[in-house]
């Protein structure tokens, strides 16, 4: 017979945590640096049972379950460019390992609607993904860059981050959201590499 204990562990669901990164404030809600931030509002949507995003240590927090996997969605509170205290806090806290962490961030690198989701890369002078592989020490995790193109003029990048998406983008945005969610989705529970060969297209 199987130990009681035994059993319990079987029961335990794998654990993933979802950073979206972005801004803190209302101000920046609707900004293309926030589209992180806009994917788990999504995902929530997505997941078979989700509580509200409350607040917790560096980061606003919401607990799901898809497929007995359990997800816990994280928005880091600490603005851009020191996302890496979230990621590392809420990492040791839920004792999850790089594998099961996913960070999904803007991508200005990316025509706008594409998506890319890779196990490991450089920040590509992104300063979340900058900040998480300092803190982290390496840049091997997986994550989800949504593209939103680069249609500014010289120096002008951080206007063109900080503003909301254009009208022509906001028709198609919902879109571009779900898709997002489902690859997610697909990462945590068919693994990276189905997740990659369906939504890494153009």
């Amino acid at each position: 017979m199987t130990p009681r204990i035994g059993k319990h562990l079987q029961e335990v669901p794998m654990k993933f945590l979802v950073f979206g990164l972005g801004n803190p404030g209302s101000e920046y809600a609707d900004t293309r640096h926030n589209v992180g931030f806009m994917v788990l509002d999504r995902l929530r949507k997505e997941l078979s049972s989700a509580d509200d995003f409350a607040s917790g240590r560096y980061a606003s927090v919401c607990n799901g379950r898809q497929a007995g996997k359990q997800f816990v969605l994280v928005k880091p509170q600490t603005f851009m460019n020191l996302s890496g205290q979230a990621v590392r806090y809420w990492m040791q806290s839920e004792k999850v390992e790089n594998d099961r962490i996913l960070v999904i961030t803007d991508d200005l690198s990316l025509p706008f609607g594409q998506i890319r989701l890779r196990g490991s890369g450089s920040a590509g002078g992104h300063n979340g993904l900058g900040h998480i592989e300092t803190v982290l020490g390496n840049n091997q995790y997986p994550r989800l860059r949504v593209g939103i193109g680069r249609e500014f003029a010289p120096g002008r990048q951080s206007d063109y981050v900080l503003a909301p998406f254009g009208k022509t983008e906001q028709e198609t945005l919902p879109d571009l959201l779900e898709r997002c969610s489902k690859a997610v989705l697909a990462w945590a529970l068919r693994g990276l590499g189905p997740a990659m060969n369906e939504f890494n297209r153009s």
